[in-house]
């Protein structure tokens, strides 16, 4: 995906200035990794966001989706697609497309392919509207914490807060994959933690990074909406 592709920037002076006020805002935020940055300003974030909050999508802010799904804030995003540090061609699993925002990310920043699970077909059925026919993107109706082929993806992001990594999700990394999710805390508030997995000649080497404030992902196959 570049600057020429259907969901990316409109190249116009207005424009310009309010992309960089959304990337230094990201900036005083401590985010600083220029690939994501780069991603951000192009990728519109409105274009994403539900109508009734589009005035809202350049904040820091999480935003409601239809069927209880939340629009994750920027930063939260941008946290997890720096650990997630993808490299150009990888093959991407994306748990919960939501919007489709952090999927049009997934592809600026350079997935060869990305699969998105959605547990909601409506979500699913919009996220493709927005994001058109992509090279190399499927966005598929499935439940992501169930279990999945193993060895397929060199790169994993979970968008949202599970109690713990499932057996499955970890099968489905490559040797040499990374998988980013959101651990969820102990306390029923938001707040957890992220987490990243790593899929190493010697095993599985798992670490915490920031806290986050990501919702929990729901298990089971949703219906339409």
């Amino acid at each position: 995906m570049t600057s020429a592709d259907p969901i990316s920037r409109p190249d116009d002076a207005g424009s310009a200035v309010e992309n960089a006020a959304f990337v230094l805002a990201l900036r005083e935020r401590g985010v600083r990794d220029r690939g994501v940055l780069r991603a951000m300003e192009l990728v519109p974030r409105e274009r994403f966001a539900p109508a009734a909050h589009r005035d809202l999508a350049r904040r820091d802010l999480a935003l409601p989706l239809p069927c209880g799904a939340t629009m994750t804030a920027p930063t939260t995003v941008a946290a997890m697609l720096v650990a997630l540090d993808l490299a150009q061609g990888q093959r991407v699993l994306e748990i919960g497309t939501g919007s489709g925002y952090a999927t049009a990310l997934l592809l600026q920043l350079g997935a060869g392919a990305v699969t998105s699970l959605e547990l909601y077909a409506g979500l699913a059925a919009a996220a493709r509207e927005r994001l058109g026919p992509a090279a190399g993107l499927r966005i598929l109706r499935a439940d992501g914490l169930a279990r999945l082929a193993e060895g397929a993806f060199d790169r994993i992001l979970v968008n949202g807060s599970v109690p713990g990594l499932s057996d499955g999700l970890v099968a489905a990394l490559a040797p040499g994959g990374r998988l980013v999710a959101g651990l969820a805390g102990t306390e029923n508030r938001g707040i957890g933690r992220l987490v990243m997995v790593e899929r190493r000649d010697d095993g599985l080497a798992e670490s915490l990074g920031v806290a986050l404030r990501l919702v929990p992902l729901q298990a089971g196959r949703g219906a339409a909406a």
